[in-house]
């Protein structure tokens, strides 16, 4: 199975694309693309595209582990759940969603 991973361009937050054509930050909303929806997942690809919002749009293989989507590649499971970090001079991050503005993942 295969999900479309993204990134937002305003707040440079990890986003999936959801079965309704929308981007979310949930790696669980993401829409599941079956070996044989290569035409659908393309065409979500380029539309993705036009839109200016959404760079960086990857292929990722999934699998589903009772109900609970986990990507193969570690890469994705840090985009995902967020950074790998504790904390830096005492503060604590947390994950990155849409809409924040307040700095770009780089």
């Amino acid at each position: 199975m295969e999900i479309l991973a993204a990134n937002e361009l305003t707040s440079g937050a990890a986003v999936y694309l959801d079965k309704h054509g929308e981007w979310q930050d949930s790696l669980q909303a993401a829409r599941l693309f079956g070996k044989d929806e290569t035409e659908a997942r393309d065409a979500a690809i380029a539309a993705s595209k036009a839109t200016g919002r959404i760079v960086g749009v990857e292929i990722e293989e999934v699998e589903d582990l009772n109900g609970h989507l986990i990507p193969k590649r570690m890469r994705e499971r840090i985009r995902a759940a967020g950074p790998t970090t504790i904390a830096w001079n005492g503060e604590t991050f947390g994950r990155q969603h849409l809409d924040e503005d307040g700095h770009v993942s780089i």
